[in-house]
């Protein structure tokens, strides 16, 4: 399978690419999500601090901790449709 895959993404365009792995990702893993995050307005002069975020292990985990509380939430919540 994962011959099969590496065979199949040579001349794709990149997004064709990206969408297959992101597929390939998913099925022979665990599933996730992927969110763009823009810098809040009057934090402009944070930039560099910002975007060292996106590598920064002690905020991943403090990502996962937020989305485990809100699926938590959702689960517990009478209304769950969202």
């Amino acid at each position: 399978m994962v011959k099969k895959w590496l065979e199949s993404r040579k001349g794709k365009p990149e997004s064709e690419y990206d969408e297959e792995k992101r597929e390939f990702e998913m099925a022979m893993g665990k599933p996730f999500i992927t969110i763009k995050v823009e810098i809040p307005t009057g934090f402009e002069d944070l930039r560099a601090q910002f975007l060292s975020l996106e590598k920064n292990e002690q905020f991943h985990e403090e990502v996962k901790d937020l989305v485990k509380k809100h699926l938590l939430h959702l689960k517990d919540s009478p209304d769950s449709s969202e």
